[in-house]
């Protein structure tokens, strides 16, 4: 009874990632790639996802403090962050740093920090939220003792 229960929990939150557009349907394609062989596929990506975007997010705002940061370098930097969080569906981080990306074309340093700022907010609000699920998802696929 307890496993259709975490099994309700752990559809419910997936749900809640769709229906608040935290992620997309580059998700939903991942899920599909997850089989017996490779059960935890999802969240291996987002592992790499979550180390690689922190590095990148890092940068950029390294990258801010200083003068000597081109707008052109810039834009390299939140290109590669948004080509990785597309490819998971990351969805609410994707829009930010598009948004941050269209002020960054004119030229707008705060505008571009302020958006930098955002999308920190939104990457790291996807965080909170996948990692629990990742966890209750896996602690639900460990074979139970009788």
């Amino acid at each position: 009874m307890e496993s259709k229960h975490v099994n309700q929990q752990i559809a419910a939150m997936r749900q809640s990632f769709f229906d608040e557009e935290v992620l997309d349907e580059f998700f939903s394609q991942l899920e599909q790639l997850e089989d017996q062989n490779n059960p935890n596929f999802v969240e291996e990506v987002f592992t790499m996802y979550f180390r690689d975007s922190t590095t990148l997010l890092e940068t950029v705002e390294q990258a801010m403090k200083t003068i000597s940061i081109t707008l052109a370098k810039m834009d390299k930097i939140l290109h590669q962050l948004k080509g990785s969080s597309a490819s998971v569906g990351a969805n609410k981080v994707l829009n930010e740093i598009n948004k941050t990306r269209q002020v960054l074309e004119k030229g707008n340093l705060e505008g571009t920090k302020a958006g930098i700022w955002e999308m920190r907010k939104k990457y790291g609000s996807l965080k909170a939220k996948l990692e629990p699920y990742f966890q209750l998802k896996q602690a639900n696929s460990v074979p139970q003792e009788k």
